[in-house]
């Protein structure tokens, strides 16, 4: 909201917010606030929620860290290259570390995904013995995890003969999905998602 009020020279009200960086989340920017923003901000950058889950991980992996969403948002800004850091001493203020488990779990979840290292694909099978497998063999065979299976005969919109198959699994980086996805593709395999 403050980004919208700086750029309409006046304090602007949402409706409703919701976010992971819940700690900055106002519908409207207090009047001290807009007034010092308008006064001495240069510019100001936005992140989206799967960045900052992705500021979140690696927080946690390479810092050792625990930030609540809007602790995060500037290393988000900094990793996305939402500002210009590169060749530049960068300091990025990380605070708050008031984030609920149940939240956290979600948040490392969708950081796995951003960064590549977790991929889930959907495929439309042919309802017959060694499809799973085959599908198995070629994740497994190029190095993915897979860590969970859903195999679904039961569709409404699925032909009599058919299935979905829904993967989760381990992988490096979004290389190495695409890798995993041409194999399948090359293999005669429908993905859905």
């Amino acid at each position: 909201t403050v980004l919208r009020s700086i750029e309409h020279e006046r304090r602007e009200c949402l409706s409703s917010v919701s976010t992971i960086a819940d700690g900055i989340a106002v519908k409207e920017p207090g009047e001290h606030t807009f007034d010092l923003c308008s006064k001495y901000v240069d510019g100001i950058v936005t992140v989206t929620e799967d960045e900052i889950c992705a500021a979140i991980l690696a927080l946690m992996e390479q810092q050792k860290l625990i930030a609540e969403g809007a602790g995060a948002v500037a290393v988000a800004a900094a990793m996305f290259n939402k500002v210009p850091v590169a060749g530049k001493k960068t300091i990025c203020v990380v605070s708050g570390g008031n984030i609920d488990v149940t939240i956290l779990s979600r948040v490392i979840g969708r950081g796995l995904d951003m960064s590549g290292r977790s991929y889930t694909v959907t495929l439309d099978l042919h309802d017959k013995p060694g499809e799973l497998m085959g599908v198995a063999t070629i994740v497994a065979r190029l190095g993915g995890n897979i860590i969970s299976v859903l195999h679904e005969r039961n569709n409404n919109n699925s032909n009599v003969t058919a299935c979905f198959l829904r993967l989760v699994m381990e992988t490096r980086n979004a290389e190495h999905i695409s890798l995993i996805r041409n194999a399948l593709l090359e293999a005669g395999y429908t993905i859905v998602n």
